[in-house]
């Protein structure tokens, strides 16, 4: 059994996350505690710190959970297990100053990088950073490159991302789009199944 500790960046998330816990109950093989960080890098980066310092038992894995934007190809309510994370905000020469602006390795399934930035994105932004990276698909969060160098930072602890997609800005979709979709897709279990098999 594993000890599991979660993040999750918003309020629904994080209320959604344990209520699939509380579900599930003995289904799972390992042991979870949630830890509601916040939204962006800064507030993500010391909620993760805080809980890895404070822990009364050191955690085997980290799982950031919730939903993203995805580039076309894509398909509200998918799930999708990124291989890698890359900021898309860090305007710095390249080689530079590779500990911010290089792509960090995720446990993930899929070979996929989630891009994170303290902004949303929309169809120009996503054609940008397309564009600026060479890729076709991607996701897209505020928290998780954060978190992948406070896990670096606080022990080398494994890091899993699981996220669902709400919102494909390059198909018209927009903010109220993302909060149509995450009123609906409320039931968390299918995410914390993926988490359950690490």
């Amino acid at each position: 059994m594993k000890n599991i500790l979660i993040v999750a960046p918003t309020v629904r998330e994080n209320k959604n996350i344990r209520l699939a816990i509380e579900r599930k109950g003995e289904e799972l093989k390992n042991r979870y505690t949630v830890a509601f960080s916040g939204i962006g890098k800064a507030a993500a980066a010391a909620t993760l710190t805080r809980h890895l310092l404070q822990a009364e038992q050191p955690y085997d894995l980290v799982a950031v959970i919730g939903y993203a934007a995805g580039t076309l190809g894509f398909k509200q309510g998918e799930i999708v297990v990124p291989n890698s994370v890359q900021y898309h905000d860090a305007d710095i020469p390249e080689g530079f100053i590779p500990e911010i602006t290089d792509a960090r390795k995720l446990l993930g399934t899929d070979n996929v990088t989630v891009f994170t930035g303290d902004s949303f994105v929309n169809a120009r932004s996503v054609a940008e950073i397309k564009a600026r990276f060479g890729v076709e698909r991607a996701i897209f969060d505020m928290e998780i490159g954060a978190i992948a160098i406070a896990c670096e930072m606080c022990g080398n602890v494994p890091l899993v991302a699981v996220k669902v997609i709400s919102d494909v800005p390059e198909d018209g979709h927009t903010e109220l789009s993302y909060e149509e979709f995450a009123n609906t897709w409320t039931d968390f279990s299918p995410i914390l199944d993926k988490v359950d098999t690490f």
